[in-house]
């Protein structure tokens, strides 16, 4: 495999989509040498067609506002690649999105899926439209129109949606209820619905829940524990709440959150009901955590900076993408920072990462930490074909016993000889090497 060369075609067909090359540039260079080894894979041009989507879905949707006047977006999905399962990816409301970052999205959940052992493909989707200072009314309208446009491409068998940024559970309920009007079947086709109409218990903590129970086996594979440990997270949405939440239960100590605004740094911890107060500061829309240090006096704001300057024991990005840059990865390793793991999809560049590998600091990537949201949206799938709800006992138990599994898998694929486990690497090889067997096993398609 040449990956210059691939990469520079892919450049060529697709300039400018920086984060999408970026994702494809990361796997590439882990999973060259075992690809190397299987002859098969370079004969039916694995690497060439995995690195494509199936198919991109793109359409307009038009909507009216509050004041009556007409307004258009633009919609996409981007249905990557089926070889394990039906298409599985949130989708994401917000007026960063582009198709670079929903090709990136959709090519990380690929193997994301893969990981969680589930039958799974990868995919997603979402539009530059944001909710941010929209009323619900407003919000309601456009997702159905965004169904409008998409609802053919769907199904329970084909491909099943979920939330991501700007999309939550009254973004995917008016979605939902949509597609159920316009297909007339009540079937699973959406995750993260409300529980009174086939969601599952625990999902809207998943993601961050399965983050820290995966940092739990990265900490006992060193014989160690989160007890006492300091722990630095950014973004203060569903995601940074659960790991917060589930931290904080499990002996760590919160010390930040951030915003586009900035970040609080809460010496004292951020537990109880600081971390309510977390979902009261979404929900008033404003999009900022200064209002945090006003009601909590011994906490300190820092307006326009990140937390990653503060000296603790664990970080975990939980914002978006390329959060953790090569600089807040030199402050982190200089600080003595033992672990850190991306909840958010591709949290740290590739100079951080390159950072915490040289530096032989613990370090794991968001399709392996992250993949507990996803999981428990294969659950619910689960629960849904079978017309049952299962209690958070049952879920959470399931919960861990996947993101065990993964862990295992990323030690399996990722020691290397000294003994450093290299989960980056372990986590592409383990992915991409379920994919692969699938894509070999179903023909050139």
């Amino acid at each position: 495999m040449d990956i210059n060369n691939i990469l520079s075609g892919l450049e060529a067909k697709h300039p400018g989509e920086k984060e999408y090359l970026q994702a494809v540039k990361e796997v590439l260079i882990c999973v060259e040498d075992v690809y190397n080894q299987h002859p098969e894979f370079e004969k039916a041009k694995i690497i060439e067609r995995m690195v494509e989507p199936d198919r991109i879905v793109t359409f307009r949707v038009t909507w009216v506002d509050d004041r009556g006047e007409v307004q258009n977006n633009i919609g996409y999905r981007v249905q990557f690649n089926n070889a394990i399962g039906p298409y599985k990816g949130g989708i994401r409301f917000h007026a960063s999105v582009n198709l670079s970052i929903l090709k990136f999205l959709g090519f990380e959940q690929t193997f994301k899926n893969a990981l969680t052992t589930l039958p799974m493909g990868g995919a997603k989707g979402g539009s530059d439209f944001s909710p941010r200072g929209k009323s619900e009314a407003e919000i309601m309208r456009f997702c159905q129109a965004f169904i409008l446009g998409l609802w053919k491409n769907l199904g329970p068998d084909r491909d099943v949606p979920a939330g991501d940024i700007g999309v939550g559970g009254r973004e995917v309920g008016f979605m939902y209820g949509m597609y159920k009007k316009l297909v007339n079947e009540c079937t699973g086709t959406f995750t993260g619905k409300g529980l009174d109409f086939g969601g599952s218990r625990i999902r809207p903590e998943a993601t961050g829940f399965g983050a820290l129970y995966f940092v739990q086996n990265m900490l006992a594979k060193k014989n160690d524990t989160l007890e006492g440990k300091t722990i630095a997270i950014s973004g203060f949405g569903n995601v940074a709440w659960g790991a917060a939440l589930k931290a904080t239960q499990l002996g760590g100590k919160v010390v930040t959150i951030s915003g586009p605004d900035g970040y609080i740094y809460d010496p004292e911890g951020i537990s109880g009901d600081k971390i309510d107060y977390m979902l009261y500061l979404r929900a008033t829309g404003e999009d900022i955590v200064a209002p945090y240090a006003e009601k909590y006096p011994n906490a300190t704001f820092y307006p326009g900076r990140k937390p990653w300057e503060q000296k603790v024991d664990i970080a975990l990005p939980c914002a978006t993408q390329n959060e953790v840059d090569g600089e807040d990865a030199k402050k982190l390793v200089a600080n003595g920072v033992q672990l850190v793991a991306e909840v958010s999809n591709m949290g740290c560049t590739p100079e951080a990462i390159d950072t915490f590998i040289e530096s032989r600091t613990t370090y794991a990537p968001g399709k392996a930490v992250n993949a507990g949201g996803v999981a428990t949206s294969g659950l619910e799938m689960s629960q849904n074909a079978e017309h049952l709800q299962w209690s958070a006992e049952e879920v959470d138990d399931r919960l861990h016993e996947i993101m065990s599994n993964i862990h295992h898998q990323c030690v399996e694929h990722g020691t290397e000889p000294d003994g450093f486990i290299n989960y980056m690497k372990g986590a592409n090889i383990a992915g991409f090497m379920k994919v692969a067997n699938a894509m070999i096993g179903q023909g050139i398609i």
